[in-house]
């Protein structure tokens, strides 16, 4: 065959390559959470994305595009008029323009990274009229627990938050790390057992999100898997109204069951063990031995003034450190 219909049929199935993934993308009615974002910590995200994407197309598209001219024009080929320079001194304009121009590229990703980094830091409250909930977050095999300590109330792979106000989650894990992710709220952050970590997280819209973990746990990772009910705030008081005269409360052999490895179904509890977060955070840790996370300084946050205290001091002490109580150990967004 001819090398010429070879590059025409190359080049033909690389243009429809490219239309295909376009195609699919941004035009065949599928949903893409991570750019579909339903609040503050969600759009600044996908900021972040677009912006670097945009700065490193700068780079990569020309790149791209020249490569196929290259091989296009100086192919092997009968009467090419492409000139044959096999010897040829470095040229300093050239130089300086494929060296220069990506290093200012990577110099501005960098700078704006490091200011969305800082500003998207997860410890760190958001700025809001609205006073802020307090969900408790613990992973299980293969299931998710929240607690609701201001309402007394907790839910097993469902999770309710009234819209236009800030989420600060405390978490940590009662089995093997996982990683708690609402793609359209913002980004995931690590469940670890023996440590405690913050996340601060708002819906803006009302609506029915999608949250899992997102790191392989085991056999039914795939099962962890919670919706998100953002509601109005006269919703979410008739819910927690509702959840607290179910008379279905979480007692401490309730829990030592649902801790078992094994798939969770929803469910709601009126009431749950006072003070099971910090035992969930301690319970790993032996009395008078090194915190094995000491060395990132894992201690469990503030959750109320009495309970924190002494969740911080325990943690304190296992890891031999006189300012346990102050310090946080937090997962980027």
């Amino acid at each position: 065959m001819n090398k010429k219909p070879k590059a025409v049929i190359a080049l033909v199935l690389t243009v429809l390559t490219v239309a295909l993934i376009i195609w699919t993308c941004f035009f065949s009615g599928g949903s893409y959470w991570v750019f579909d974002s339903m609040g503050p910590i969600g759009q600044a995200q996908k900021e972040l994305i677009i912006i670097t994407t945009v700065l490193a197309s700068v780079v990569i598209l020309p790149v791209m595009v020249m490569t196929f001219v290259i091989i296009w024009r100086y192919r092997d080929r009968p009467g090419s008029k492409a000139k044959y320079k096999p010897h040829w001194d470095d040229s300093a304009k050239l130089e300086t323009i494929w060296w220069g121009i990506p290093i200012i590229i990577i110099i501005a990703i960098g700078i704006i990274t490091a200011k969305y980094t800082y500003d998207l830091e997860p410890s760190k409250p958001l700025a809001s009229a609205q006073k802020p909930i307090t969900i408790q977050v613990s992973s299980l095999d293969w299931k998710w627990l929240f607690m609701y300590p201001d309402e007394g109330i907790a839910t097993v792979n469902t999770l309710t938050i009234p819209e236009d106000v800030p989420v600060r989650f405390e978490l940590t894990s009662d089995a093997p790390m996982n990683s708690f992710w609402i793609p359209q709220l913002g980004g995931q952050i690590y469940t670890m057992s023996g440590m405690a970590m913050t996340l601060h997280l708002q819906a803006d819209h009302p609506g029915t999100y999608y949250g899992s973990g997102a790191n392989f746990s085991g056999e039914h990772f795939a099962q962890m898997r919670f919706d998100v009910n953002a509601v109005t705030s006269d919703q979410y008081n008739q819910w927690v109204q509702q959840a607290k005269q179910e008379n279905n409360p979480l007692t401490e052999d309730g829990y030592t069951a649902l801790a078992q490895p094994g798939v969770g179904q929803k469910t709601t509890y009126s009431a749950f063990p006072e003070g099971l977060f910090q035992r969930i955070v301690t319970k790993y840790v032996v009395e008078g031995s090194e915190n094995p996370h000491g060395g990132h300084g894992a201690h469990a946050p503030a959750v109320t003034e009495t309970a924190s205290a002494e969740a911080a001091a325990k943690t304190a002490s296992a890891a031999g450190s006189e300012e346990g109580q102050a310090s946080h150990s937090n997962a980027g967004h």
